[in-house]
């Protein structure tokens, strides 16, 4: 699978005429099989819906409704989670697509089903949908949703690459690893000697691309990159990763790939008696709306969920409406780095002044704003 932001695909999605074609028959008569209207005899009838299942053709329901207006529906397949990052990027797109005034039709995929993406995907285009929003967060190794689907309308694929292809892919939400790169960059900053980083589940993209993110800033500042510890998102894994990273008293600083597993690391470095930030500093990730409120308040990347949505919807309904047209250009989220009281220099240095830096990711990812070794520049 590849990430894809322009027009094309690997394949055009086959069309009404192929299938007239191969079956040897008249494109009225395929609308006829498929509108399953009388007077089509049963030989002709299975000559096109065999043709239709050989090409992989598929009605196109939003393209029958043009006679009185497009359906003005987006479908949104989401993995069916309670997790902060998936849950609040699908609120941000049901807020954005209210605001279109488009309907919104939503089908949920589970863990560990790898045929959930091309379910889903099937089920929203035999609703007529207009376009699809794809926020699927997880690779599904060696199943069905490997397999590159032929779709026939405008598709938004958010974090993640492409499990199908279209005749106009757009992708949002990517960064991550620039903003992995903020959380660690500022640990560096404060005078940490390298930073160490407990990681998200390595089937989330998400996580592979925040390890990355760390990983490489480490390399480019010539620092340690120590050994990586995973967690599963949840507080209680953070919470294990605390007492083994509680035994190093190397450990200075520690990027956490969410803010849950940062809490729960917090809370068993400062049972094992290391003190945050005076022994070890603690950045986490998402800012999720506890993270203020803990003891101590914690230093987090924020995402940019709402921004990401808006930016993604846009570019998706001027694809539907303009289908002949060249997409948007995309543009960058901001870096959005709250600085809290988890994080200090270690333990022979002064600590810094709080705040928050925001920095733009400028166009292209080839270059970030920095501050001194390393962090993001402004400071308000």
């Amino acid at each position: 699978m590849t990430r894809g932001t322009g027009r094309g695909g690997n394949s055009a999605a086959p069309r009404s005429v192929d299938v007239a074609r191969l079956a040897e028959v008249s494109q009225k008569t395929v609308s006829r099989v498929f509108n399953d209207e009388p007077y089509v005899s049963a030989e002709v009838r299975r000559r096109v819906l065999e043709a239709a299942e050989q090409l992989g053709y598929r009605r196109n329901n939003a393209a029958r409704a043009l006679a009185s207006g497009r359906t003005r529906s987006i479908g949104v397949v989401t993995l069916g989670t309670a997790l902060y990052g998936p849950a609040s990027l699908l609120m941000g797109v049901e807020r954005v697509v209210r605001d279109t005034g488009y309907a919104l039709r939503v089908v949920n995929t589970m863990e560990g089903d790898p045929a959930g993406i091309a379910g889903a995907v099937n089920s929203l285009l035999d609703q007529g949908v207009d376009g699809i929003v794809i926020s699927e967060p997880i690779d599904e190794e060696g199943g069905e949703g490997d397999v590159s689907l032929l779709v026939d309308v405008p598709v938004l694929v958010l974090g993640a690459p492409s499990p199908v292809t279209a005749p106009m892919m757009l992708t949002a939400g990517d960064g991550a690893d620039l903003m992995a790169r903020a959380a660690t960059e500022h640990l560096l900053a404060l005078g940490h000697v390298t930073v160490h980083h407990l990681a998200g589940p390595q089937r989330w993209y998400a996580a592979r691309d925040r390890l990355k993110g760390w990983r490489t800033t480490l390399t480019a500042q010539g620092r340690d990159v120590p050994p990586v510890v995973e967690g599963d998102w949840s507080a209680a894994s953070g919470y294990r990763a605390g007492r083994e990273l509680a035994e190093d008293g190397r450990v200075t600083a520690v990027f956490a790939a969410n803010d849950d597993m940062a809490i729960g690391l917090i809370r068993a470095l400062t049972e094992a008696g290391r003190r945050v930030p005076e022994d070890v500093s603690v950045v986490g990730f998402d800012d999720i709306p506890v993270a203020a409120y803990v003891t101590p308040p914690l230093t987090t990347v924020r995402q940019p969920f709402d921004a990401v949505a808006q930016e993604g919807l846009k570019r998706l309904v001027h694809s539907i409406e303009n289908p002949d047209s060249d997409p948007l250009t995309a543009s960058d989220p901001p870096v959005d780095l709250i600085i809290r009281t988890s994080t200090a220099p270690p333990p022979s240095r002064t600590t810094p002044a709080r705040g928050r830096r925001t920095a733009s990711r400028p166009r292209g990812g080839t270059h970030r704003p920095t501050l001194p070794n390393g962090g993001p520049s402004t400071h308000d």
